[in-house]
């Protein structure tokens, strides 16, 4: 146990190290930089609008076990202020995998049988295994998990809720579909959100039909299911 808090300690301050006083962000693969934002506009899926203009984007572009798969490069910005999160997802397609007759008033369990995009997140560094999953559709679905993997059946955390919110829109002659998440940030962790904030985060996404199906990673698991927290890298709350 001490040398895991030792390692986490070491991971943090060598990450943090990363980082220049004006909080600008120099180049690591592990890190996503999340920018303040003063305003709470609502979901806006433009990734061209003023708010989602003022984010670093970070790109998925390989599959679970690394191999690169370019056709499916997705976008991701994500900003924050005092009490949420936003994430905003650009994921180009071929053909879409859409669940029949979608219910966007409830969330929509094994959603991830389907197209989704996937944030998986946690605030805990000494249990890594204790993490949020939230996800979209391409439709406006949605399903929020509570993860822990050392229960048998950690799909279970469906159960919980944790209010987040969504918005996605599917641009057919583009073959883009965009979909944006408000989190707050109490269901991620019992603190006010603040500069400087690390997070342990992944990103995922699953694309196409059982037959032809893309799962697409930012921190690629290297195994075929994406929760394996080992892989995670992190998230930074900065303001500018």
């Amino acid at each position: 146990m001490l040398g895991l808090k030792i390692s986490v300690i070491g991971f943090i301050c060598v990450s943090t190290m990363l980082f220049t006083c004006c909080g600008e962000v120099l180049a690591d693969d592990r890190i996503i930089q999340s920018n303040w934002a003063d305003s709470d506009p609502g979901l806006d899926t433009n990734p061209a609008s003023l708010f989602w203009r003022d984010s670093l984007p970070t790109y998925m572009d390989a599959d679970a076990h690394g191999k690169p798969d370019p056709r499916y490069r997705t976008e991701v910005r994500t900003r924050w202020n005092s009490k949420s999160l936003y994430f905003l997802f650009v994921c180009p397609y071929e053909e879409l995998n859409l669940k029949p007759n979608p219910n966007r008033s409830a969330e929509t369990n094994e959603l991830w049988n389907w197209d989704v995009a996937e944030v998986f997140i946690g605030a805990d560094f000494t249990d890594i295994r204790r993490y949020k999953e939230f996800e979209i559709s391409p439709q406006g679905e949605w399903v929020d998990l509570e993860i822990d993997l050392s229960k048998p059946h950690h799909e279970d955390g469906w159960k919980w809720n944790s209010g987040f919110q969504v918005s996605a829109r599917i641009d057919e002659a583009a073959h883009v579909w965009y979909g944006a998440m408000k989190i707050p940030y109490s269901a991620i962790v019992n603190r006010l959100a603040a500069q400087g904030n690390m997070l342990r985060i992944n990103l995922f996404r699953s694309q196409g039909s059982a037959s032809a199906r893309h799962e697409v990673a930012w921190r690629s698991p290297m195994s075929d299911s994406f929760h394996v927290p080992e892989r995670f890298g992190l998230l930074r709350l900065v303001k500018k």
